[in-house]
């Protein structure tokens, strides 16, 4: 099982973990910036991530291991390998989270649901009801990263590789613009 420190080290050299001056999505400014896309491009990477955050359910019976798309697709693919169960994965059909493609959940299948990033928990609470909505018994939670720092319930055993909480500021407030560091907006949706 991977160290924190090992941990840190893969998102750092896969530039998954930036440091610098970020403007976040929600529009407040921080000094770090988490895209685990960049991470994910690397088969080796996410490999060793998604093993060891298989290795954290050893133990617990897991039929199915099931991730919201975009973020989930690899992680579930990848920790469904190292289990070696099924994996699929959820997606929006008009703004709903939705099982497609001929996937389905069978009545009383144990469902691991993972995630890349979580920061409010939001897909991964919509991906829950999916599989407890088809009859599913959500077994546990994982993720890649826990941007919450260990804040969001998801009602069952939740373990991550990494947590974190990256602090943020209000513009008006920061210490970075202070400073006079330019912002960069990265990430997969602009403000």
């Amino acid at each position: 099982m991977l160290t924190r420190e090992e941990a840190i080290e893969i998102f750092m050299k896969s530039k998954a973990l930036l440091t610098g001056h970020y403007r976040l999505t929600s529009g407040r400014h921080s000094s770090q910036y988490m895209q685990c896309a960049q991470v994910l491009q690397y088969p080796r990477y996410a490999g060793q991530l998604c093993d060891s955050l298989a290795e954290k359910f050893a133990g617990i019976q897991v039929d199915l291991v099931v991730g919201p798309a975009l973020g989930g697709i690899i992680v579930a693919y990848e920790v469904g390998r190292a289990l070696g169960v099924k994996t699929f994965f959820t997606e929006r059909e008009q703004g709903v989270m939705s099982l497609r493609r001929g996937f389905a959940v069978n009545p009383g299948e144990k469902v691991l649901v993972v995630e890349d990033v979580v920061t409010t928990g939001g897909s991964v609470k919509e991906v829950i009801d999916v599989v407890r909505e088809k009859g599913g018994e959500v077994v546990g939670v994982g993720v890649l990263v826990d941007r919450s720092n260990g804040k969001v319930d998801f009602g069952v055993r939740t373990e991550s590789i990494l947590k974190m909480e990256i602090e943020s500021f209000d513009p008006e407030d920061c210490p970075l613009c202070k400073q006079g560091l330019p912002v960069v907006k990265p990430g997969s949706r602009q403000v």
